[in-house]
């Protein structure tokens, strides 16, 4: 299992076997719940590449019976094809969804019996119309827990305004989601809580890094489970959110659609450097100061060891043909890492060694507060990063979900500084606005954070270094 990917196997009494999947990539949770006594199990919000399900299920005596999606996702691609492909199960939704592959549709407070252990179905409309949450049942009188989907978060709720179809506005889908809610305060306090995302997820704002919580943690804690009325509901969970990557909109149609399955395992092509077509995009897997030392002209840097798949999906678009510059052995991952937000088509992989050619620029905080009056600077982080953090004086603020579509309200003559809060999102940002003919193009080492450190502990000054 890959660093960026965790387990917590969990267990209720008798017979219930509980796993948590998380993938920190993409904060995303996905669950396998069986029942020891029959063998009968089912797996909630899978991600593509399925294999662990189908270990632990064997492992543990399982057979993956039905695949529940608790609504149809925007930020990643679903594995509900993979697992049904490789098991025979069925791929069930809330009785709202409208999907373009055979499903068995899901009816509020319809109970799936695994033997002992039971899952009962919520309609909690809100997030998206067809959204459900899906209380486990074990031998206890009270519910073990309850998979809330992208409806309830540890400390934050689902966004209502990532849906732009189906006849749903923002303000409809916030009052539906306060009345779901409601429905979810209606389980005991100690009823564990386990959503689908967790904390860097797109589709919250102030998500816990926590994966877990309980129902009655949330009624003290989570700011829009409050007192309050409708109307003033909507407005808090609507204020402040920051704005959806492009690919949301992709995913979200792509997970409605009869398409191929992913095969996990299979090799990537090799390819030398001149054999990279002229309409492929060459994607940088290397961390931004090996990247900067030296990478293929026109490269775009996304660094494996962070959330590679959300930010490929911010800098690249789903049909750009794409071939990968990974240090040897990170090929496979790296391509199943992209599979997970439906960018697939990649065309092979270029070894890092063989990278060479082009030199990046980090300008260090001491460099940038000596120009940073005669350049275009540029602000790619978020507007909660943005309004709780503050700014280098005189930048310009585009967020890198909006970058690909702004690109016009940026001089491309012009020498230009990139930076966000680490150093990660501004060599992403700088190298695609370099492959998009920008001449002059930087990013700020260290990001934000080394700058707001350089201003207040007053850092020596130091000249930029190639580095």
């Amino acid at each position: 299992m890959a660093d960026s990917e965790r387990e917590n196997f969990l267990s209720g009494k008798g017979n219930l076997v509980f796993i948590q999947y998380y993938v920190d990539c993409l904060s995303q949770a996905s669950y396998l719940v069986g029942d020891r006594g029959t063998g009968r199990a089912v797996v909630v919000d899978p991600r593509r590449d399925v294999s662990a399900y189908l270990t632990d299920a064997a492992s543990h005596g399982l057979r993956i019976e039905r695949v529940v999606e608790t609504h149809v996702h925007a930020d990643f691609l679903s594995g509900h094809l993979e697992l049904a492909a490789a098991t025979g199960a069925r791929v069930c939704y809330g009785d709202a969804a409208r999907v373009d592959f055979p499903v068995e549709l899901l009816a509020d407070g319809q109970r799936i019996s695994l033997g002992e252990v039971e899952l009962e179905i919520l309609h909690t409309p809100g997030h998206t119309p067809e959204s459900v949450s899906v209380v486990v049942w074990d031998s206890e009188a009270v519910p073990y827990g309850v998979l809330t989907g992208d409806t309830l978060f540890v400390g934050d709720v689902g966004r209502p305004d990532l849906l732009g179809a189906d006849g749903w506005s923002s303000d409809a889908l916030a009052r539906a989601l306060y009345r779901s809610l409601r429905k979810l305060l209606t389980l005991p306090d100690n009823t564990r809580v386990f959503p689908a995302h967790g904390a860097g997820s797109a589709c919250g704002k102030n998500l816990s890094r926590d994966t877990s919580s309980t129902i009655g943690a949330q009624r003290r804690t989570n700011y829009a489970l409050a007192p309050m009325t409708e109307d003033e509901f909507v407005r808090t969970v609507c204020e402040g959110r920051s704005p959806a990557p492009a690919y949301f909109a992709f995913t979200s149609v792509r997970n409605r659609e009869q398409r191929p399955t992913l095969a996990e395992h299979e090799p990537v092509p090799d390819l030398l450097p001149m054999e990279v077509g002229p309409d492929a995009v060459v994607l940088d897997t290397r961390d931004a100061a090996e990247f900067a030392r030296s990478h293929l002209p026109g490269a775009i840097n996304v660094g494996l060891a962070g959330r590679f798949a959300e930010t490929a999906g911010q800098v690249l678009r789903a049909d750009d043909p794409v071939v990968l510059v990974c240090a040897p052995g990170k090929e496979i991952e790296a391509r199943n890492r992209l599979a997970r937000i439906g960018f697939d088509r990649v065309l092979g992989c270029i070894d890092a060694s063989l990278a060479a050619g082009q030199v990046s620029v980090r300008m260090t905080p001491a460099d940038l507060a000596d120009v940073h009056r005669e350049r275009q600077v540029v602000d790619v982080r978020n507007p909660g990063e943005v309004r709780t953090g503050g700014v280098v004086p005189g930048a310009v603020h585009v967020p890198l979900p909006e970058l690909l579509g702004r690109l016009g309200e940026l001089d491309p003559e012009r020498p230009t500084v990139v930076y966000c809060a680490g150093g990660y999102r501004s060599s992403a940002a700088a190298s695609l606005l370099r492959a998009r003919g920008f001449a002059d193009i930087t990013d700020l080492e260290g990001g934000f954070t080394a700058w707001a450190g350089f201003a207040v502990d007053g850092v020596s000054r130091a000249p930029s270094r190639r580095v």
